[in-house]
């Protein structure tokens, strides 16, 4: 139970203007009109307002203590997190000479009479080369055998168009491929191929459901070969003259007895059940490629909601303690390396300042700075007197006429910085041969700024943990302070004493499932796979607040992919596209690791699953008549259903439930 706080003074409005009339008798008996007409009564109603307006900022005093004791413990507002999308850049034309485009490259949305525009800053320089192809391997079975072999292919004479040659067995199998070697390496490239093929060839499919995947080397020894995304596909399933472009992603090379090379291939896949109802159809007749050519046409590089200001005139040094200078433009994000102050006194090279938190280990000679994300504030060190009358100084003082300077900073992010695909579309620096802009996917990541009662929730928590990893909480809440825009739940398990002898002593494990941009939808396995950079920062993080003794193992939880398949009928005259999109929706919202349970506050940890979970969540539906049956089945990672239906579905301490594939059938 919270601790009563009363009120400086609890009168109000009408309390003044009832303790003002009832005075009006004993000072002026003459005066007997009090209703709400009378010119007086209206001046003790002016004067009782004014008095309120006193009282509501004298109970305000309470929590500017609160405020003030949070500046003694150092606590400030965090600044706000950048969001971060992939953006694409388009060549008008393959060049023979590599193009680059510089770090920090500005691309923006597009700017109306009402809205400004979102501005996004590459984070590195990002080279398209051309692709220099070393030689084509073909993969097919023999006729009468299951073994696989490679045959390499004449490159000229796939250039020229001399001649053409069967892509994979006379009937394509499985894993029957076709490889690209590249000498140089084209991860984030996107590639281009104009191809060829002979109409009579690749017969049997479906010209708008290809069975095939693009695939690139991963250089991985566990996951050697990685999807690539695919642009465009005017081949119709291989079956004529068209153009194919697909986006690669990061690349190694591979060695499978022709050399470490690059590689891109195209595979035959297995067509599963769901695929072959949508209307996709094996090869009965191997394609037949006449000529290939291969060009890059862009690449794609990662860029940050940020706008980059270098060197910035923030004035001249006093010579004084306790100096303080403006930022031009805030909230300033979060510091990379070289983004600092630099003091330039003529005559004398530049001196690089260091941030630090605050002065208390700062002397004389530290040259030290403290920097307010939110309000652009730089203060360097103040004097304090001592008792003895002496004055110390917290941290070096520039010589007066210094030029202080801030070689660089970066300022932006916030929620408005999350836009959806497609919406950074313009680039504000003119690059040669770059004819357009785009990001493919949708960015995430941004946060605001920290609110001053969101500041003020946190200190409870922070008070318990000072700074230091102890107890289950502590972990969980000093794992969410390190990774805010990252990380979406987290959980410590600590393995209690009794399992002491399966698992090492003091051994720790915080169970992290990463933030996703919308995640009341479908998740792909992949949305909950952690970053391994945020890992990195994150087991940093806590190596320096943990004890000696401890062990720290930083993992996903263990998911629980269930695929349902509801029965219901939609009420009369109801559109059903609408009822099957609502039922979905609060499927996949539900069974979700970070939205789902009953408090919407994402799967609880260890907490079965049963089929009674599901028709709760389906209660209250509009436009339906009933539910016939739910039928709830264990699905592989984001797939559909295996198995037989089940009742309930066990999940383990470390495991929470998450969607596979649902279905709706109406009855």
């Amino acid at each position: 139970m919270a601790l009563p706080k009363p009120k400086l003074d609890d009168r109000q409005f009408q309390d003044i203007v009832d303790e003002a009339k009832k005075r009006i008798p004993h000072y002026s008996k003459e005066w007997t009109d009090h209703n709400v007409s009378d010119p007086g009564v209206t001046l003790i109603e002016l004067f009782a307002w004014m008095t309120d307006i006193l009282l509501y900022r004298l109970n305000q005093v309470p929590d500017r203590h609160y405020i003030e004791f949070m500046e003694m413990l150092g606590i400030t507002l965090r600044e706000p997190v950048p969001a971060k999308a992939p953006v694409t850049f388009w060549l008008s034309q393959p060049q023979e000479a590599p193009v680059i485009i510089p770090a920090g490259t500005e691309v923006a949305s597009t700017q109306t009479e009402t809205e400004t525009s979102i501005v996004f800053t590459t984070d590195g320089d990002l080279r398209v080369t051309p692709p220099r192809l070393l030689k084509v391997l073909s993969r097919a079975h023999a006729r009468g055998s299951g073994d696989a072999r490679y045959r390499e292919q004449n490159l000229r004479r796939l250039e020229t168009g001399f001649g053409g040659f069967e892509l994979f067995s006379s009937v394509p199998q499985v894993d029957d491929a076709l490889y690209f070697g590249f000498e140089n390496d084209l991860s984030h490239h996107i590639l281009g191929l104009q191809m060829d093929f002979d109409p009579a060839g690749g017969a049997g499919v479906d010209p708008t459901l290809p069975p095939y995947v693009w695939e690139a080397s991963t250089g991985d020894a566990k996951d050697r070969w990685e999807t690539c995304d695919v642009e465009t596909d005017t081949t119709r399933s291989m079956n004529t003259a068209g153009r194919i472009r697909i986006y690669l992603p990061k690349m190694g090379t591979y060695d499978f007895g022709q050399g470490d090379t690059y590689w891109v291939r195209v595979r035959i896949r297995e067509i599963s059940a769901h695929e072959r109802r949508e209307g996709m159809q094996s090869y009965e007749k191997t394609p037949v490629l006449r000529q290939a050519r291969i060009a890059t046409w862009g690449g794609t590089v990662p860029a940050t909601h940020a706008q980059l200001i270098r060197n910035e005139f923030l004035g001249q040094s006093d010579g004084t303690p306790g100096q303080r200078f403006q930022l031009q433009f805030k909230p300033v994000l979060e510091r990379l390396p070289g983004e600092t102050l630099v003091v330039q006194i003529d005559g004398h090279p530049q001196q690089m300042w260091v941030e630090a938190p605050d002065f208390a280990d700062s002397d004389a000679g530290a040259p030290h700075y403290t920097l307010e994300s939110i309000t652009g504030e730089v203060r360097l060190g103040p004097a304090v007197r001592q008792p003895d009358g002496t004055m110390k100084l917290y941290g070096a003082i520039p010589p007066r006429h210094a030029n202080m300077i801030f070689r660089r900073y970066r300022y932006g992010g916030g929620q408005k910085g999350n836009v959806q695909a497609g919406v950074l579309n313009t680039l504000k620096t003119a690059i040669p041969f770059i004819a357009r802009v785009n990001n493919r996917s949708s960015a995430w990541g941004g946060l605001d700024a920290e609110s001053l009662e969101s500041a003020m929730m946190r200190v409870p928590a922070l008070l318990r943990s000072r700074e230091r990893a102890v107890t289950e909480s502590d972990f969980e809440f000093l794992a969410t302070q390190a990774r805010p825009a990252a990380i979406g739940r987290v959980r410590c398990l600590q393995p209690i004493p009794s399992q002491a002898g399966r698992v090492a002593p003091g051994q720790v494990y915080i169970l992290v499932i990463p933030q996703v941009s919308h995640p009341e939808g479908y998740l792909e396995p992949d949305q909950l796979t952690l970053n391994p950079d945020d890992v990195t920062a994150l087991t940093e993080y806590l190596d320096e607040r943990r004890l000696l003794t401890t062990r720290l193992d930083i993992r996903p939880p263990a998911y629980y992919w269930v695929a349902c398949r509801v029965q219901l009928r939609a009420a009369p005259g109801v559109d059903q596209t609408a009822v099957e999109a609502e039922a979905l929706s609060r499927l996949y919202r539900f069974i979700n690791p970070l939205t789902g349970g009953a408090d919407g506050k994402g799967w609880p940890f260890g907490r079965d699953l049963f089929v009674s979970d599901v028709y709760q969540c389906l209660q209250g539906m509009d436009n339906i008549l009933f539910i016939r049956g739910v039928q709830m089945r264990a699905a592989r990672a984001g797939g559909p259903g295996q198995g037989e239906p089940v009742e309930s579905v066990e999940v383990i301490a470390h495991g929470v439930a998450a969607s596979g594939i649902h279905e709706v059938e109406f009855v």
